[in-house]
């Protein structure tokens, strides 16, 4: 993940005039170019993605789940600064689902850690989730082997720290538990 020098707050227009197959991700009218991810964040993306659509699907759940790149237009339709593409997006309100993507705040995101997006993951997207109305957030480290979560509920952040081995439970999705070691 590359910040694009500041010359101007950015938005969502400049990131839908980008070349195609140009990814960027807009936060607060900063604009940051996205790497090629490693075949290990892949193989993880692929494979959480389908864990979350197996358990979606057995239980009946009003949700859908969708894998980058698929834009998030976090804000809402009037937010002209911020634009997302996590790497994991879990949306139950059908509502907010059009034919360019997500438009408001999913209800879980997971996002990968590249050692190019430490900064990036941890801080400016936490911030900007927990202020949309994320109500999940999930920051997977590949390096360090963890998995720091986040629920978001009557104004405040529960954060938990698991290792790849612990059996992580799904807040948002009752009796979904996720053990990232068995994904790899």
């Amino acid at each position: 993940m590359t910040a694009v020098p500041n010359e101007k707050p950015y938005t969502v227009a400049d990131i839908e005039s980008l070349p195609e197959g140009q990814r960027a991700e807009l936060i607060d009218g900063d604009l940051y170019l996205l790497a090629t991810p490693t075949r290990i964040h892949q193989r993880l993306s692929g494979r959480l993605h389908r864990a979350i659509l197996n358990h979606i699907d057995q239980k009946g759940m009003p949700c859908d789940a969708y894998a980058a790149p698929f834009a998030v237009y976090i804000g809402g339709a009037d937010d002209l600064y911020n634009y997302v593409e996590p790497d994991i997006s879990v949306i139950c309100d059908e509502t907010k689902l059009t034919d360019k993507g997500c438009v408001g705040a999913p209800d879980w995101i997971i996002e990968i850690v590249s050692p190019s997006s430490i900064q990036t993951d941890y801080i400016r997207k936490l911030s900007l989730y927990e202020r949309s109305g994320v109500r999940e957030y999930w920051i997977i480290n590949p390096e360090s082997r963890t998995v720091r979560t986040y629920f978001f509920a009557n104004g405040e952040a529960v954060t938990r720290e698991y290792a790849f081995d612990d059996s992580i439970p799904v807040r948002i999705c009752d009796g979904f538990r996720i053990r990232v070691n068995d994904l790899l």
